[in-house]
């Protein structure tokens, strides 16, 4: 008999389980599955769209603090690219080789069993993908909040509005999700292209600073590390569109690869603009290095410009965040009962209806929970950080696993200098981890008390328990 852990996600049916994993009763809607309607400028536009989003325009200020020299703060975030490339190496190999819309999810399972991947799939739906889209919605309000007020409750509302229409446009469809992001990308790319022009190209000779002035006060170059590689956080969102993708598997490798190329290439040269009008010791000191930025170049009226681009790169990010995330929960409803109502795909549409409303709901009372804190952006960032920084390292451990387990199985792509690649991914995840908990607070402490909550359900649901634990 077929092991069922080698079918797809959504593409299993009563023939092909074994008869204690039987389908739910079929219909149009439960047998619909993930097809290739994903061109490669749509997966690009997503994994582009996901990670240069607004930490672009609030990190490079830390990262300056924490460096010594203007030749240290390019070289961190050529460093940065450099382990990020690492990561979609061997995220190439994984995707390559499994691919599936259950992304991270399907490998760990694969790996290491039901367990394990249910509680991914649990802290992804409640903590990781939920706390971004809430993350990302909260930037989005803050800015608009400052261009149109609509009272005290401006940056909830907006941010609010955004995760019910973003929502809403991808329960339309996967092309109409894709569409979307294609335009929503290119118009942050427009955006963050004028403020490169405006830093290298059409800045005053009289306001150009020194980059290699010195910043007073203590520097750290793990810590900058930390915040470069925050800001390149994404690239891992691929494995989710990895079964929809037309041009088959070796495609997705080309595709982690080219984005991860242009994300580096976008960074520096935001980042060499930044360095020569403000100086090392401007950004230093700066708590919103574009918008200053801008102000030098274009004067005042520059910041409603920054904050329209700073917005669009939060939008951007969030669509793409929405788009990927409710992949791991229709994944999730595939494989337990429990969470069955998750996994409906609906052919029409070629989306997970249900899983869009269930993480819109998470998102939108993470939004709520953020605006009682009175300090949502921290807090947020708190809560989603060591969750996920943990289970980037697990997956990192599958492939080990996993070139263990299954040694014949076809590998498209395969890692190169393994295990020396793989094993430097892991490291750096270990290292994140670590410092995702050491420089956080009361917010981190809450997201591992929900994971926590996963693991209860393990333990007080049997049939949940029976599913997962069952291979």
């Amino acid at each position: 008999m077929e092991d069922y852990r080698d079918v797809p996600a959504g593409t299993r049916n009563a023939t092909n389980v074994s008869p204690s994993y039987a389908a739910p009763e079929t219909t149009s809607e439960t047998e619909a599955a993930p097809r290739p309607a994903l061109g490669r400028l749509d997966a690009i536009a997503v994994i582009v769209g996901i990670v240069v989003g607004a930490g672009i325009f609030r990190t490079p200020s830390l990262v300056a603090a924490n460096t010594e020299s203007g030749l240290m703060f390019i070289g961190v975030w050529l460093l940065g690219g450099l382990v990020s490339l690492i990561g979609a190496l061997c995220y190439a190999e994984l995707t390559t080789t499994f691919p599936n819309a259950g992304g991270d999810y399907h490998f760990l399972t694969r790996a290491f069993g039901r367990k394990p991947a249910f509680l991914f799939a649990w802290a992804r739906m409640s903590v990781i993908q939920t706390g971004s889209i809430a993350l990302l919605s909260f930037i989005i309000g803050d800015y608009l909040a400052q261009i149109f007020s609509i009272g005290e409750l401006s940056s909830v509302l907006y941010a609010a509005l955004v995760v019910i229409v973003l929502t809403g446009i991808n329960i339309m469809g996967v092309s109409m999700g894709a569409g979307t992001q294609k335009l929503l990308t290119a118009l942050e790319i427009l955006g963050i292209l004028i403020v490169i022009a405006a830093g290298l190209i059409f800045v005053p000779d009289a306001a150009v600073a020194s980059p290699a002035t010195p910043h007073t006060g203590t520097t750290s170059m793990g810590l900058a590390m930390v915040f470069v590689l925050l800001t390149f956080g994404g690239w891992n969102e691929a494995a989710y569109i990895s079964a929809e993708l037309r041009s088959g598997r070796k495609g997705m490798a080309s595709v982690m690869i080219l984005s991860i190329v242009i994300i580096t290439a976008i960074y520096v040269l935001i980042n060499l603009a930044y360095l020569n009008v403000l100086g090392m010791g401007g950004m230093a000191s700066s708590d919103a290095v574009a918008g200053d930025l801008v102000r030098v170049v274009f004067g005042e009226g520059g910041l409603v410009l920054i904050g329209l681009i700073v917005a669009l790169a939060a939008l951007t990010s969030a669509n793409a965040t929405i788009f990927t995330g409710a992949r791991t929960n229709y994944a999730l409803g595939r494989d337990v009962p429990f969470f069955s109502f998750l996994g409906k795909w609906n052919e029409k549409t070629s989306s997970p209806v249900n899983a869009f409303l269930v993480q819109g709901a998470i998102s939108l009372a993470l939004v709520g929970l953020g605006y009682l804190t009175r300090n949502g952006f921290e807090t947020i960032v708190e809560y989603t950080a060591p969750v996920f920084w943990f289970f980037l390292l697990l997956v990192g451990v599958s492939l080990f696993v996993l070139r263990r387990k299954e040694p014949d199985r076809p590998r498209p792509f395969s890692v190169p200098l393994y295990p020396i690649t793989p094993f430097i991914f892991c490291l750096t995840s270990a290292y994140l981890l670590y410092s995702s908990l050491m420089y956080t607070g009361l917010g981190a402490l809450v997201g591992v008390a929900v994971l926590f909550i996963g693991v209860l359900l393990l333990l007080a649901l049997p049939g949940l328990n029976k599913r997962v634990s069952n291979k």
